[in-house]
């Protein structure tokens, strides 16, 4: 009987279209209500969805950049920016739209960054930096471009839940959970706290000293 069981290697590039797909469409929606033109709505999505990906490599020395030796990257960023633009008239609300596929890029792009990490052989404190940096840093470009503050710089539960769901992942690799499974696991963790802290209102303190 055939096989369908799905390779590690797919899993996580899998969980990478995911993640562009959704940082496209979070970089397309912010663009286009800010009365970007069809190019310019293209570059956003495409700084939101390769840019945090793109630092991480520099980074950690690898090379070629993942999205110059394929180019499905490149065609999927334009082909969701495009259609979505299309249909935007349809997305009445911008803000929670947003935030939504935000929280979809945050998952997929932090396990994501974290598995590329340890495929590199770093320790476990780097991988969860480069976890958070595949997350993050496009969305900090695109927020930018489009003349926003960034979320990440709002006290917003953001990078608190990339690194959560980061130390979680080895939490049940130690214990002995699957890889696929952990992932997966990962990836929900990360997600849910997001949307959880959307729908609660969860912020994180700040320190203000009293004079």
């Amino acid at each position: 009987m055939p096989s369908y069981y799905i390779t590690p290697d797919l899993l996580i590039y899998l969980f990478d279209m995911v993640g562009v797909v959704a940082c496209a469409i979070a970089g397309t929606l912010l663009a286009q209500h800010k009365g970007f033109d069809i190019a310019g709505c293209i570059l956003v999505s495409m700084a939101n969805a390769i840019g945090g990906g793109t630092i991480r490599d520099v980074i950690i020395d690898r090379h070629p950049l993942f999205w110059m030796t394929d180019l499905n990257y490149i065609i999927v960023i334009t082909i969701t920016s495009l259609v979505l633009q299309i249909f935007f008239h349809l997305y009445h609300k911008i803000d929670t739209a947003l935030k939504f596929f935000d929280a979809i890029g945050l998952a997929a792009f932090s396990v994501i960054g974290l598995k590329v990490a340890l495929s590199q052989g770093v320790a476990p404190a780097i991988a969860v930096l480069m976890a958070v940096c595949t997350a993050i840093v496009g969305g900090m470009v695109r927020d930018i471009i489009c003349n926003e503050i960034p979320l990440v710089l709002q006290r917003e539960i953001y990078i608190t839940a990339s690194v959560i769901g980061s130390c979680c992942y080895f939490v049940m690799q130690a214990i002995g959970i699957e890889p696929g499974i952990n992932d997966l696991l990962t990836l929900a963790i990360i997600f849910f706290i997001r949307i959880l802290a959307l729908i609660f209102d969860w912020h994180l303190p700040s320190i203000r000293l009293v004079d």
